[in-house]
């Protein structure tokens, strides 16, 4: 990251923790729900398989950074298969970037090429080793790290949600994330059980032994992208909800911190490392405060 964009954001988490701003700083744009993937831990897939124009996401990025977003995300759906006309998504990140973003993130299942150095960074789902990654996703293990090992970029951070099925994995994505040379880190949320799906949910003692191992593995020097001592929080759902710094825009509609806010108990259990991460960072919890500075300086 540009030290003009690191003071920028230091900047804007002073103002926040401060005054008690409530201004969003990280913004998601949900490109379309259109997915080749039907994962059993996915509630929100191929509902209604819409891929929203490009001068719909335009207007979106534009709204967003009217508000103050400077870290926009790109999610699906899959991500790779949004295409309007000749664009594709590596126009909307230089689109993003030429409006002022300071960081674009690009999410993925990582079924498809990973040609996309123009993002800041690809976050790539991986749910386990290759037997227990199928089990969830279907038979694309064997091709997502093919296109691991011949992305155009070394920005990649696996992405693992933890659930009753790949709880014990832990160690072998970790294992994966340090040893494979593209791929800069991992990165971590728990299950969120939306409707159909409370059955892959972790209990408190479940999610506090996974927390163990990751700890762990940072003591073995495996790159995690997550915020050790926000682990307690999670673990408990003692976290401030919703992270108003956080927001997700679908469709025209904006959702602060995500979308589960709309569904009734759902916050409660929220599973998203990153969304607690940032409320006790703009709530002023020092600890974590200082913890996301030596984390995101280390990778980002």
């Amino acid at each position: 990251m540009k030290i003009s964009s690191f003071l920028t954001l230091s900047v804007y988490g002073i103002k926040s923790i401060i005054f008690k701003n409530k201004k969003p700083i990280l913004g998601t744009i949900i490109l379309t729900d259109k997915c080749n993937l039907s994962c059993k831990h996915c509630a929100v897939n191929n509902i209604t398989a819409v891929i929203y124009p490009y001068a719909q996401i335009q207007k979106e990025m534009q709204s967003l950074f009217k508000s103050g977003v400077r870290i926009l995300f790109f999610c699906g759906g899959e991500t790779c298969l949004w295409a309007d006309g000749d664009k594709n998504v590596k126009d909307l990140i230089r689109e993003a970037k030429k409006m002022g973003f300071l960081y674009v993130i690009l999410v993925t299942n990582g079924t498809f090429p990973l040609d996309i150095p123009e993002a800041d960074l690809i976050l790539l789902s991986l749910d386990g080793d290759k037997e227990i990654h199928n089990m969830i996703r279907g038979d694309t293990f064997d091709t997502i790290m093919g296109n691991v090992r011949s992305a155009t970029t070394d920005k990649i951070v696996l992405y693992m949600a933890i659930n009753q099925i790949n709880k014990e994995e832990i160690p072998k994505v970790c294992k994966i994330a340090k040893e494979e040379k593209n791929v800069m880190a991992i990165s971590f949320n728990f299950h969120t059980p939306y409707t159909g799906t409370e059955y892959l949910a972790l209990s408190a003692a479940e999610r506090e032994r996974c927390c163990h191992i990751i700890s762990e593995m940072i003591k073995e020097n495996v790159p995690v992208f997550n915020l050790q001592s926000a682990f307690p929080y999670i673990v408990h759902n003692k976290f401030p909800t919703p992270c108003y710094q956080c927001v997700v825009m679908e469709n025209g509609k904006l959702s602060t911190c995500g979308r589960c806010v709309h569904i009734h108990g759902l916050c409660e259990q929220c599973g998203y490392f990153f969304a607690a991460e940032y409320a006790l960072v703009f709530k002023g919890n020092i600890r974590v405060i200082f913890d996301m500075l030596k984390t995101y300086l280390k990778y980002i």
